[in-house]
């Protein structure tokens, strides 16, 4: 059996002085083996600590990689939706354009007309001029993706209304002749053909035989068709912005008020009623009131030859 306790003597040499320790074995034991264990325990601690970190950033990672994802789907879902709109947007572009013809007469239509129907623009967004590079977040990311699709949405919106109203007065603008025959006399001052006198003439004539088709120059709704004094048998269209036609002398008519016309629709037959020297047609047309010269607005240089 080991003894509990050892005694140490140191010994001067030089001066023969000794000095004598004591030491319990258990206490040196225990100090031993703590020397001895504590790097395993610091290796331990370590190791402990990087297993937490580990686990740590695993399940951040699972975190992360759920939400990246559902960002990823939002985005793509976004974008879709923003190309689609696109889309959307060039298509009625597309099919807004017109014949260059008409177009040609749309443009020579007064201003104010114009202006009814094209209405007022909107402002452009400037928020959705912000780049991708200042983005700090997936938030700011979305913010900005949904910032432009609003911005879309409500553009789209515009340009459905833009095309529709242009659509509309296309539809509206009388653009072709209303007879068959040929220019007897034009709009301005001419000699009165009954009383050789001074005279204004305040639109179109079109000779041509008894009983020819009138046209309906533009769509619109039949306003009145009735008899009126110089006039004689007259239809008057209302074309909507501002926009008015006028056929008079008519042998007779195959419309009544309040019906629908459309571009080329026949509404009665040439005549000689009312103050007139022979079979022809007076054609008249008003924007918002005024006289406009009709040759300003046909795509023909004369009338089409029956």
């Amino acid at each position: 059996m080991l003894p509990r306790r050892y005694t140490l003597v140191l010994q001067d040499p030089r001066t023969g002085t000794e000095r004598r320790m004591t030491l319990a074995v258990r206490p040196v034991l225990f100090g031993v083996c703590a020397v001895l264990a504590l790097p395993v325990l610091v290796g331990l601690g370590a190791a402990w600590k990087s297993y937490s970190d580990v686990s740590g950033l695993q399940a951040n990672y699972q975190s992360l990689k759920v939400e990246n994802d559902s960002y990823r789907a939002a985005t793509e879902a976004l974008t879709g939706q923003i190309e689609s709109l696109q889309g959307a947007m060039a298509d009625l572009y597309a099919r807004s354009a017109l014949e260059p013809t008409l177009a040609r007469a749309m443009e020579r239509l007064p201003a104010l007309v114009k202006a009814r129907a094209m209405g007022g623009g909107t402002a452009a967004d400037s928020t959705a001029r912000q780049t991708l590079s200042a983005l700090t977040s997936p938030e700011d990311t979305f913010g900005l993706l949904r910032t432009i699709l609003e911005g879309l949405e409500s553009k789209l919106h515009a340009v459905r209304q833009d095309v529709e109203r242009r659509t509309a007065l296309a539809a509206a603008t009388p653009s072709i002749w209303p007879a068959h025959g040929w220019l007897s006399s034009t709009m301005g001052s001419r000699v009165d053909p009954m009383t050789g006198g001074d005279d204004f003439h305040p639109g179109l004539d079109i000779a041509g035989e008894r009983g020819q088709p009138v046209y309906s120059t533009a769509a619109g709704t039949v306003r009145s068709a009735a008899y009126r004094g110089n006039y004689g048998n007259l239809i008057v269209l209302d074309h909507g912005f501002g926009l008015e036609t006028r056929y008079g002398h008519l042998l007779d008519f195959t419309v009544k008020a309040g019906d629908q016309v459309k571009r080329g629709d026949i509404i009665g037959h040439l005549g000689a009623t009312g103050r007139a020297t022979g079979y022809h047609l007076h054609y008249e047309v008003l924007a918002n009131g005024a006289l406009l010269n009709p040759l300003r607005l046909l795509t023909q240089q004369q009338p089409r030859a029956e």
